[in-house]
């Protein structure tokens, strides 16, 4: 994968693989699949900064999986991959 470098309190997330088939069998086509709303963090941003000019610290790490919104962040393409950039703001849960 290319070097991508979010900024600020950004992040980049990789898209959970959709489950293509359903536990008795039948193939779902990809045209009728929903995208997963979870992921792993791929790269992070340094962070916000706040009033008085200091970084804030993200709350995600690298690698960690992730549950957002079904209309977060913007989706991007990168050596064909499938990627999303949101605000860390968009993550609503990390999966342990």
């Amino acid at each position: 994968m290319s070097k991508i470098r979010p900024l600020g309190d950004r992040v980049v997330v990789k898209r959970s693989e959709d489950e293509t088939k359903t536990p008795c069998g039948i193939v779902i086509p990809d045209s009728a699949a929903e995208k997963q709303d979870q992921g792993t963090v791929v790269a992070l941003g340094p962070g916000k900064k706040d009033s008085e000019g200091a970084r804030v610290p993200m709350e995600v790490r690298l690698g960690d999986r992730v549950l957002f919104g079904k209309y977060a962040g913007q989706s991007i393409k990168v050596d064909d991959e499938d990627l999303m950039v949101m605000r860390e703001e968009d993550i609503v849960a990390v999966i342990e």
